[in-house]
Formats: C-alpha cells, sequence, structure tokens
C-alpha cells in the first residue's frame, strides 16, 4: 500500500496535477502560494482573517514583493483560490504551514498559531498527503509537537503520509533573490518524507539543498539570523565604543570594508526590526535553556542590539541640550518607521520603541514614512505627517529611524534645525543647515 501511495503522489508533483494548500497568507505564505503557481500547481490558501481574505479574493494586498496584478490574474483564473473554510484541506495533496511562530511576553516560543494550523490539517489528514513547515521554530518543533499529534489519527508518518521542514528565506524589498531563486533548504521525518518535499521543490524552485532530518533544516534557519544578530550586535557595540572614544564609526567600517579578505561589512543603526533577526535566535536560546545551556553570545547580542533605542533617544537629548532645550515639550519627528529602507513592514521596528520612549520623556512625537500611512501603536492610531518646508523648520529635532530611498535628505537638512542620523543617511551632504549629530 505504502509504494502505491508514493507512486500517486509522486505521478501527481511530476505532472502538476496535486493541489497545493497554504495556511497563513501573510509575508511568507502569500508570495509562496505565487510561487508555486508560477510553478505549474494549483494552490489554496487559507487564513483565519477574514478581511485578509476578502482583501485577497479581490486581488488587493498589503503584503510588500506581490505584484498586485499578478495576484489578480491568478485568482481570476482560478489558479490561486482563497478561503478561510479549513474543511478544504481534506483536497489537499500538499500543505505548506507558514502561520506566524513569535515570541511571548517573556522571549519563549508561542507556538498556538502552529499547534491551531497542525490541529486543522488532523481533521483532514488522509493517506498519501505532504505536510511541509514552513515557520520559524525551535530545533525539534516538526518531529517533537507535528509529527506526533498528526500520528494521533493512526496514520504513520514515512508511510502513509508525508511531513518535513524547510525555512522560509523570505527578504523583503530584495530585487535579486525571490523564493524561485533561493536555494531551498528540506528536511523530512524520514527518507521517504525527503524524498517528497524534495522532488515537489525541484519543480517549484532552482536549487533544493537537502539536509539529514528536519532538526537540522530548524537549525539552518536559526543558524542564519543568528548570523546576523550577533554581528549586527557586534558593529552596534563598535558603534558605542567609538561615541565613547570620539571616533566616526562610519568612517571606521568604510576604511575596514577595504579589505578584500577576512572581514565582512555589517552597519549600526538604531536597533533591530523585521520578524526573523529579533526574534529567530530567542528560539534557539530557549531551546538551549531547556537543555541547561545558556547562548551567550545570542543573549549578549540581544542586549546590545535592544539597548540602540535608548540610545539614539540619548542623542536627541544631548542634541536639544546643547540648545538650552528638553525633551519633554519638543516637537520631533521620526523620519521612516518601517524596519528597513522601501518596505512597509514595521515588525520588531526600532523606530516605534524610539516613538515610546520619547513619548515617555514628555515629547511631541510626529512620524512620516510614505510606506506606512497608519501605525497602530499600543492602542493610538497614529497617521503619517506630511513633509513640508514648514514642518521641517517648525520641529526641534527630527530623527532618521529608516533610510527610504526616495528621501531628500539634502532638502530635509536644509530645512531642518537637528538631526540625529542613526542610518548614515546624510553621509553625502556637505553643507546644510542642520546640525547633524550621527551614531
Amino acid at each position: 500500500m505504502g509504494g502505491k501511495i508514493k507512486s500517486n503522489l509522486e505521478t501527481k508533483i511530476k505532472g502538476k496535477k496535486a493541489l497545493v494548500s497554504v495556511i497563513g497568507l501573510g509575508y511568507v505564505g502569500l508570495p509562496l502560494a505565487l510561487t508555486y503557481v508560477k510553478a505549474g500547481y494549483k494552490v489554496l490558501g487559507l487564513d483565519i482573517d477574514k478581511k485578509k481574505i476578502s482583501l485577497l479574493q479581490k486581488g488587493e494586498t498589503t503584503v510588500p514583493d506581490v505584484d498586485k496584478g499578478e495576484l489578480k490574474r491568478c485568482t481570476e483564473k482560478g489558479l490561486l483560490v482563497f478561503s478561510t473554510d479549513f474543511s478544504k484541506l481534506c483536497d489537499a495533496d500538499i500543505m505548506a504551514i507558514c502561520v506566524p511562530t513569535p515570541l511571548d511576553k517573556t522571549k519563549n516560543p508561542d507556538v498556538t498559531y502552529l499547534l491551531d494550523a497542525t490541529s486543522r490539517i488532523k481533521k483532514c489528514l488522509r493517506k498519501g498527503q505532504l505536510i511541509i513547515l514552513e515557520s520559524t521554530t525551535y530545533p525539534g518543533t516538526t518531529r517533537e509537537l507535528v509529527s506526533p499529534s498528526l500520528e494521533e489519527t493512526g496514520l504513520e508518518v514515512g508511510r502513509d503520509f508525508y511531513l518535513a521542514f524547510s525555512p522560509e528565506r523570505v527578504d523583503p524589498g530584495n530585487e535579486f533573490f525571490g523564493i524561485a531563486n533561493t536555494p531551498k533548504v528540506v528536511g523530512g521525518i524520514t527518507d521517504n518524507c525527503l524524498e517528497h518535499v524534495k522532488l515537489f521543490y525541484e519543480h517549484v524552485v532552482e536549487q533544493v539543498i537537502p539536509v539529514s532530518s528536519t532538526k537540522s533544516a530548524e537549525m539552518v534557519k536559526l543558524l542564519e539570523n543568528t548570523f546576523r544578530s550577533v554581528n549586527i550586535g557586534l558593529v552596534n557595540e563598535v558603534a558605542l565604543m567609538c561615541d565613547v572614544l570620539g571616533i566616526d564609526v562610519w568612517e571606521v567600517i568604510d576604511a575596514a570594508s577595504t579589505k578584500p579578505f577576512g572581514y565582512m561589512k555589517f552597519y549600526p543603526g538604531p536597533g533591530l526590526g523585521g520578524h526573523c533577526i529579533p526574534i529567530d535566535p530567542h528560539y534557539l536560546s530557549w531551546k538551549l535553556k531547556s537543555l541547561n545551556y545558556y547562548a551567550r553570545f545570542i543573549e549578549l547580542a540581544g542586549d546590545i542590539n535592544s539597548s540602540m533605542p535608548p540610545f539614539v533617544v540619548n542623542k536627541v537629548t544631548v542634541g536639544l541640550n546643547e540648545v538650552q532645550k528638553s525633551v519633554k515639550g519638543s516637537k520631533i519627528l521620526v523620519l521612516g518607521v518601517a524596519y528597513k529602507s522601501d518596505i512597509n513592514d514595521v515588525r520588531e521596528s526600532p523606530a516605534l520603541d524610539i516613538i515610546r520612549l520619547l513619548q515617555v520623556r514628555g515629547a511631541e512625537v510626529l512620524y512620516h514614512d510614505p510606506f506606512v500611512p497608519e501605525l497602530s501603536l499600543d492602542e493610538e492610531e497614529l497617521s503619517s505627517t506630511h513633509l513640508t518646508k514648514e514642518l521641517l523648520e517648525d520641529l526641534d529635532c527630527l530623527i532618521i529611524a529608516t533610510d527610504h530611498s526616495d528621501f531628500d535628505y539634502a532638502d530635509i537638512a536644509n530645512h531642518s534645525s537637528l538631526i540625529i542620523d542613526s542610518r548614515n543617511a546624510t553621509k553625502d551632504l556637505v553643507e546644510t543647515r542642520a546640525r547633524i549629530i550621527k551614531l
């Protein structure tokens, strides 16, 4: 029986007859669903958010890097169908889980959404299906949480159904690398599971990288983002050191980067943002704590990176004090609230912490971001302020928190009095009206 099941699924994958379902249609799930369609598969997109599904059915979305024209064409042709009805999972041959895996207030993994998705799959699980977990999580999740739950149906993983982990590698705003041309790491619970997920992704992406287990595949994702977190933590601490020493950290980094070997350039900033880099290392740290191992680099990098928003606010305080002003009562504009340039994603953005800290100190805080017209912050609804010459001249301080490429930094500097530049965005400016303070 196992051989027949295997043959049927292989035939569907190779013939592009397999129905693929994507559970969770956010920054990871929606681009992945469109990638499956481009590869020739019919896709069912599922999400619990009714408003999101309603928008998607009209060809609308707020997810960056998604071509709305392409999205609309796929929906109109019936190649991509959206629904909140999870009973439709019963028709799917392949299921990709792309639900959020956040941290709770104590920085422990919150697997609520993952368990909910697993429970919904469980109700429709049948022989011959392939389930792929794409959501980032701690090493061991697929084998220790998802697999036992699905096997409670009486079906055996690796024989009756196939379970794998393949970490998402989405980089919002990247013009050169998308899902299809970024190597796809895959790991299976069993050899049969690996064989099936490898076969499927060979029909979707340009290169597939198989590893020996789901735990290894889970660790790959955490290594990638821990590498970035630790190196950003290092360069942020160098920025703090240079501030004490009275050295221009940007000059130091640019000079060091001329070395053609043994050095990789990272830049300091106001803190870490996005769903991955500030969060993923804590999955690994949490897991190791349960094994009585303290992840020192991860914890230290997290401490340094989280200290950057207060450091930026301290720069504001120093700058205002020099002209005999206090933060309290000052009119301050935060320029850019997305976590990185030219995207609309504000998840974990350090700009939000900067706003909070300034508000606590009694400042009148405004923000401007063409990518983020509206912003919810601690139950307060904020709107992007229109950037005018009159506004700039009326400000006590402007903070460059996100270096969007559309900003005219020369014009901004020529109409501002004080700028705190946390991104080195004003590096090419020679003469300006504004007094500019960098990290």
